[in-house]
């Protein structure tokens, strides 16, 4: 595992409470300086790749994600990573690669609502609308109790489950 000490997670935390979404500039800077002073540490990298692709410099942010992957990045931020990688693929029109992350994701994430709706949403730009729509329906049929979908919950859930089989003859 590599887990930011408690230091390092207050100054993570401390660069996305300076965060400008409008001016991403400073909050790189911050970010490259944290990376520099731990050359190497995957969970350093990854937040420094975020940034980079919220500045949208998605080329140098996707080169980021993949050295965050090749040094070991697990746990919560590995999920992270992978979505928002397979994001970032997606805006640069790498389809196949943004789908094959994200199901990467998905297999090793199950539970994830989250790497779902990313998966959709790559799912969609790739002109694949069945698979795209399953995945959103799963995502609201394994949270009725949220929704109004009541007793529509179950049906919806069989419906995704057709869409992702390909629409399969009875």
């Amino acid at each position: 595992m590599h887990q930011l000490s408690d230091d390092l997670q207050r100054a993570v935390e401390a660069g996305y409470a300076a965060r400008d979404r409008r001016d991403m500039a400073p909050t790189i800077d911050y970010f490259e300086r944290l990376l520099a002073d731990h050359p190497g540490h995957p969970v350093l990298v990854f937040h420094a790749a975020g940034a980079y692709d919220t500045a949208g410099r998605e080329e140098e942010a996707a080169a980021m994600y993949e050295r965050a992957l090749a040094l070991g990045l697990d746990g919560v931020e590995l999920r992270q990573c992978l979505c928002q990688y397979g994001s970032t693929l997606r805006w640069l029109g790498r389809l196949d690669e943004s789908i094959k992350v994200l199901e990467r994701a998905r297999r090793e994430f199950p539970a994830s609502d989250a790497v779902r709706v990313f998966l959709a949403l790559s799912l969609a730009d790739a002109d694949r609308t069945d698979a795209a729509v399953a995945q959103l329906l799963t995502v609201i049929t394994d949270h009725p109790e949220v929704t109004d979908l009541g007793r529509y919950a179950v049906g919806l859930a069989g419906l995704a489950t057709w869409l992702a089989d390909g629409r399969p003859a009875e």
